[in-house]
């Protein structure tokens, strides 16, 4: 699985983002190419300890643990899976404004490569470095095929 904590990775997604623009369509699913780049800062965030969600209860962290490894395995995901109620965007967003938050929040989340030690996930708990990498790349590449790039 690729990892966004390789550099030539780092590069593909860069070089794919710079593919997108205002009037790229999705080929599924209700968000806009804005509103997407948007979307894929929050797991970004989530990393870096920008954004801090609410744990879930028990019972929802067990069945979150029945998915963990989907985040970050080989398998691409299915088009139009449910999205998180606190990653859900709805509202208009600019294009130029939120690609360049994308590219600045893959920028941070990049220069961690070589960090060892990370707090828990709130929903899925411990990951290994190697797990962040392959699970923000795996987003990121959902989301940009899901814009044609």
């Amino acid at each position: 699985m690729k990892s966004l904590f390789r550099s030539e990775v780092h590069h593909e997604i860069l070089d794919r983002l710079n593919q997108l623009s205002p009037s790229s369509s999705a080929k599924w699913g209700k968000m806009d190419v804005s509103q997407m780049l948007t979307h894929c800062q929050f797991p970004l965030q989530v990393a870096i300890q920008e954004l801090e969600l609410k744990r879930p209860n028990v019972f929802k962290r067990l069945l979150f643990s029945a998915f963990k490894s989907s985040l970050y395995n080989d398998k691409p995901w299915k088009q139009s899976l449910p999205t998180a109620p606190s990653f859900i965007v709805t509202d208009s967003k600019e294009f130029e404004t939120e690609k360049a938050l994308l590219i600045e929040k893959i920028e941070q989340f990049h220069s961690q490569k070589d960090k060892t030690e990370w707090p828990p996930h709130p929903m899925f708990g411990k990951f290994t470095n190697a797990q962040w990498g392959q699970m923000q790349y795996k987003h990121l590449d959902h989301h940009l095929k899901q814009f044609g790039v």
